[in-house]
């Protein structure tokens, strides 16, 4: 069985994170999947900055990495001396161009997929909001005419109570 095939992709996904309202790997995780030192593969990205605008990556401010390490009771970053690099799905997918290792290739292409199935999961997710919204705007129109017919049956019930109690006109026997 080959390297990359032992990557789950419940290993991946519990790597992503949302940050600053994007899906971003940190280059810690990123180094730990690729089976190299983080600082290697930050060195191979400093090596190559011109390849990773802020859009595909970015390093955390000390208030996000310290939100973050508070959400993730198992942290394994220790005594981290700088602050963790957040890449983009593009900045990943860049990685690819950097690290040429076959181990990086597949791990990319694992990281790819996950990443697609993630935003397949939103999309699908999105949908079914709208569609619980539509729903909903349904049952609030369904009640506001279910209260419109009570109150019609209220009146007409009203009105027959007010007929029995006129005065009958007409012959007696």
């Amino acid at each position: 069985m080959s390297d990359h095939s032992i990557l789950s992709e419940e290993t991946i996904a519990d790597k992503i994170y949302f940050i600053r309202n994007q899906k971003v790997m940190l280059d810690v995780d990123l180094s730990k999947l690729y089976d190299i030192e983080t600082r290697r593969l930050n060195e191979q990205v400093k090596r190559n900055v011109s390849r990773f605008p802020t859009d595909f990556m970015f390093q955390l401010s000390e208030n996000e990495f310290l939100n973050l390490k508070s959400q993730i009771a198992t942290s394994s970053w220790g005594g981290t001396r700088k602050l963790p690099y957040a890449f983009t799905e593009h900045g990943v997918l860049m990685l690819s161009s950097v690290l040429k290792s076959d181990k990086a290739i597949h791990v990319n292409i694992a990281i790819m997929r996950i990443f697609t199935k993630v935003r397949q999961l939103l999309l699908d997710t999105t949908e079914i909001k709208i569609d619980i919204i539509k729903i909903q705007k349904k049952l609030e129109n369904q009640d506001k005419n279910i209260e419109l017919v009570f109150s019609y049956l209220d009146e007409l019930n009203e009105k027959k109570e007010n007929e029995s109690e006129r005065v009958k006109i007409g012959y007696k026997k």
